[in-house]
């Protein structure tokens, strides 16, 4: 059993208060009326040495005066006081507080050393903030927020973690159904981060899942063991992220750093963690709604109900592009559907039931039954509420009943979605959320929820016994100092005792080298080795494809004028004679970048002159594995030449990936000094894999 520190305990007391406490004045009146009526049934004290009494309650002049040492504390008092209650609270031994008030270091001059002086108060507290709203926690209705709020009082339901107090507010006040049974903002993060929030959320037996609203995360290591925890436990994390941009600052030394930008770093995190990605606000709440509502599906094979054809076209599209499967129904299904159907009906999945069967809930069930009966997983009606009055809606009704029904024959997950957000009324909504049916507003938004659902229970159902460990991201130390770059030859054969192929090679004189060449066998690879140049074709550097001890000699004449001219500072000691590599199948590029936020990152892509042509790489996190470094290859575009195309023949896949893994474990055992690591290109044979360059550079310590 894991032993939590005393911030942890803290945390867990904040989020679940036994007793809470609100420090401020009159504008709190009503954040203190409000914590009343959303019905806590625990203490709620007030501290305000001016007032006998605020928003019905009793005023106690200090913290020391208090019963007790609070669980849950907001403080709503200028920068300086709040410094002052965190020290109170801390001696007291208080669990946690939200810190109303904003002037910290984002502000920048004095405001960094009261953050300082923040952190030092805060001792053991869980802090929220400074600069935050505050925490809604509608399970047990503990309202420590300074505004109005929209929400209601719930069993179970979803919590949102928002880095965004304004946004946290408004998702409050949405008009989609959406449970939430936690609303917490983090603000600055000077104390408490996302990833302690989702650490503490995560064994919350009535949180369904955790949405957030981040903008950067400031500890990945601590956010990936949060996250990996989330995903054991069964709790999807569902993220938006905002800000896509790349940041400016990169490594120009190798490819590499162009491949690796910081929101494929955001993409590579989540996707290891089982994290899913939404790109925009409705997507995060009806993600959020599909789940805490009708819970996780079976698999991803889906049914889909309309009475139009339009919409089955839309929906026909949108699963071919996220990947969920719509079944033809079998020969059985068909003929049984043929009869309750008119002869005009074309029995197919999307379903167009027609007109025929409106208002006839009987009908309706049969026929929803009938579909539900075969191998789905979950059933989707399509269907925008009528507004032309009662008959019409009672049609409406009949049809969402029906569905409702067929599935819970079945044990298959009721889905039901309007194409337009507006045209699924509350009420139905409503009376949905208790059968655990769920009501979805808008078609896009509802098939990305269900395939993002069916992925996430997948990978859930996939963790194997201890695997989650291997998805934790270590620690890496940030490396500001100079670097060094190694020579091409010593970093293959550093590579090599790691198990990277490379072709034979001979290092000597350039007047050696032409004796060397016919040692190897033509046709051969000439390189300045000595000194070390990174971008040898820039600087004339490199001859390929010499054939004859006369091209050897004339190439390594005119590369010691290149050189010269590319800076004259420069004179070949050594050069690097290489076989030729012939009978390549494909080029890849295998690189590792150092990122301070994220530590290592690896990229495998189209190599050599398509690096900057073809934008076909993936990246992954190190450390990784060879089942996840195998799937990243035949995600790729050039995994088509890789599995041959067209009559030529196919290269040898299984050596790229222990290629991959050669450069990924020297990474890992590099992990204090890498800087950046280049391969490119491997050349990928129909037999073998084989590194024809490799660049190196490491922290100079």
């Amino acid at each position: 059993m894991t032993t939590l520190t005393t911030r942890q305990n803290n945390i867990r007391r904040l989020l679940k208060p036994r007793h809470v406490c609100i420090i401020g004045g009159q504008a709190m009146a009503d954040a203190i009326r409000r914590c009343d009526a959303a019905g806590f049934v625990g203490e709620v004290w007030v501290v305000n040495p001016k007032y006998e009494e605020l928003g019905g309650r009793k005023c106690y002049p200090s913290i020391a005066s208090l019963p007790e040492a609070p669980d849950a504390t907001f403080i709503a008092v200028p920068r300086e006081a709040t410094i002052e209650m965190l020290k109170e609270l801390n001696a007291r031994g208080a669990g946690g507080a939200i810190c109303y008030a904003a002037g910290f270091a984002e502000v920048g001059g004095e405001g960094v050393e009261l953050q300082k002086k923040f952190i030092e108060a805060a001792g053991d507290l869980a802090v929220v903030g400074p600069n935050c709203y505050g925490i809604l926690n509608y399970l047990n209705g503990i309202v420590l927020w300074p505004t109005g709020h929209n929400g209601h009082k719930v069993e179970t339901g979803c919590a949102l973690v928002a880095q965004s107090g304004n946004i946290a507010l408004n998702l409050t006040c949405n008009d989609r159904s959406v449970p939430f049974a936690y609303v917490i903002t983090s603000g600055n993060q000077v104390v408490l981060n996302v990833a302690d929030f989702v650490d503490a959320l995560a064994e919350d037996p009535k949180v369904t899942a955790i949405g957030l609203y981040i903008e950067a995360i400031s500890d990945v290591p601590a956010f990936s063991r949060a996250a990996a925890k989330a995903l054991q436990n069964g709790k999807p994390l569902i993220a938006l992220k905002a800000g896509k941009s790349e940041l400016g600052s990169q490594l120009a030394m190798s490819h590499t750093s162009s491949l690796a930008g910081s929101d494929r770093m955001y993409d590579a995190l989540f996707e290891r963690l089982g994290v899913i990605r939404v790109n925009s606000i409705p997507d995060l709440l009806e993600t959020m709604k599909l789940i805490s509502i009708a819970g996780l599906p079976k698999g991803k094979s889906l049914a889909v109900f309309t009475c139009s054809g339009g919409d089955g076209l839309m929906t026909a599209d949108l699963a071919e592009e996220l990947d969920v499967p719509l079944n033809p129904h079998s020969p059985e299904q068909v003929a049984d559907l043929k009869q309750q159907l008119p002869n005009f009906a074309s029995v197919t999945n999307p379903l167009d039931y027609n007109t025929s069967l409106w208002s006839h809930e009987d009908l309706l069930t049969k026929c929803f039954g009938t579909v539900m009966r075969g191998d789905y997983d979950a059933g989707m009606l399509i269907l925008d509420y009528a507004v032309d009055g009662e008959a019409s809606e009672k049609a409406c009704d009949a049809s969402v009943n029906a569905i409702m029904s067929a599935c819970a024959t079945y044990g298959k997950m009721p889905i039901v979605t309007a194409t337009l957000p507006e045209l699924l009324p509350a009420r139905v909504r409503d009376r949905m959320a208790t059968h655990h049916a769920a009501p979805m507003q808008g078609l896009p938004e509802a098939m990305r929820a269900f395939a993002a659902a069916a992925r996430f229970a997948y990978q859930r159902d996939h963790l194997k016994a201890g695997s989650v460990d291997g998805l934790i991201m270590p620690t890496t130390p940030v490396l500001d100092g100079t670097t060094k770059i190694m020579s091409e030859h010593a970093a293959k054969q550093a590579l090599a005792k790691y198990g990277l192929l490379s072709p034979a090679s001979r290092i000597v004189a350039p007047a050696d080298a032409a004796r060397a060449a016919a040692e190897l066998g033509f046709p051969v690879v000439v390189k300045v080795a000595v000194p070390t140049i990174a971008h040898k074709t820039e600087a004339g550097a490199v001859a390929v494809n010499l054939k004859s001890a006369a091209e050897v000699e004339a190439a390594v004449a005119k590369m010691q004028t290149s050189v010269a001219a590319y800076k004259p500072s420069l004179k070949i000691e050594k050069v690097l004679v290489e076989a030729m590599v012939r009978d390549v199948v494909a080029e890849l590029i295998i690189g590792v970048k150092r990122d301070p936020q994220f530590g290592l990152a690896l990229v495998v892509g189209a190599g050599g002159i398509l690096v900057e042509m073809v934008d076909d790489s993936a990246l992954l996190l190190l450390p990784t594995d060879r089942k996840t470094v195998e799937r990243a290859i035949h995600g790729l575009k050039i995994a088509m030449l890789l599995r041959g195309y067209r009559g030529k023949p196919a290269g040898d896949i299984d050596a790229v990936v222990s290629a991959v893994i050669a450069v990924a474990e020297y990474a890992e055992a590099h992990r204090d000094d890498l800087v950046e690591l280049d391969v490119n290109p491997l050349m990928v044979l129909p037999k073998g894999a084989v590194a024809v360059d490799a660049l190196i550079v490491q922290a100079d310590k």
